[in-house]
């Protein structure tokens, strides 16, 4: 049985990610902060395991990974998709805390759990897996009042494409999903306070797109695929 490790599992894309692979009769570790939350997506399915842990804390990270990896025998995937969006600000309106907190949840945090699931892959056998990170129509264009955010997954692209350079020899595959208006909590807010709410699609689509770059052979890799609502102005924005 295949395994996957899914970050910010317990809502939006996380938890239809989760749910998908669930279907597929995948082991799933189930990785977000809100044990109560994960307890419920899981709902007494033998082949999830749950995890409260902060993306920040790479202890925490570290020890999570290990027992799922020791639990399934190995760890064949993992989605990076924990992240915050932070309320919209322009530039000289952003606290120092909701930028210190949006990089080390987007950033820092997408870097441990990265770490962790590539030294387990390196040392498995067979060597090799796929990582996921989640990026955003952000990673292309930003929308306004949305610098840090913005900053966090344009620094994403970067770390995906340096991961799959290390990760060639050692059959480790990284890949990055733009994923633009899936309706969940957080694009719905958006849309809430908007003059006109913006097109969304449904979220089980973005799983959709996951599930499919997890189940392609190591000696194939979706660079970046980027998928949207089609009524959306291009890339989001313009």
């Amino acid at each position: 049985m295949p395994s996957i490790l899914i970050t910010g599992a317990s809502s939006g894309i996380g938890r239809a990610t989760t749910q998908k692979f669930l279907n597929e009769g995948w082991h799933v570790g189930l990785l977000a902060r809100r044990a109560d939350k994960l307890s419920e997506i899981a709902d007494g399915n033998q082949n999830a395991e749950i995890y409260a842990v902060d993306v920040t804390n790479r202890f925490a990270v570290d020890k999570a990974v290990s027992e799922f990896a020791k639990s399934c025998g190995r760890l064949d995937a993992i989605f990076n998709n924990a992240g915050v969006f932070p309320s919209g600000a322009v530039v000289d309106e952003i606290t120092d805390e909701d930028w210190l907190t949006t990089v080390n949840v987007n950033l820092t945090g997408m870097f441990y759990t990265a770490r962790a699931a590539f030294a387990q892959m390196r040392k498995q056998t067979p060597q090799g897996g796929r990582i996921i990170n989640n990026g955003s129509i952000s990673a292309h264009t930003p929308r306004e009042g949305s610098l840090a955010y913005t900053a966090t997954k344009h620094a994403i692209t970067g770390m995906t494409k340096s991961i799959g350079l290390d990760g060639r020899p050692l059959n480790i595959v990284c890949s990055q999903i733009d994923i633009g208006n899936a309706r969940t909590e957080i694009v719905e807010a958006i849309a809430a306070a908007a003059a006109t709410p913006p097109p969304m699609m449904d979220v089980r689509h973005a799983a959709d797109a996951v599930f499919h770059m997890a189940n392609l052979p190591l000696d194939v890799n979706v660079q970046t695929m980027t998928i949207m609502a089609n009524q959306m102005p291009y890339l989001g924005r313009g």
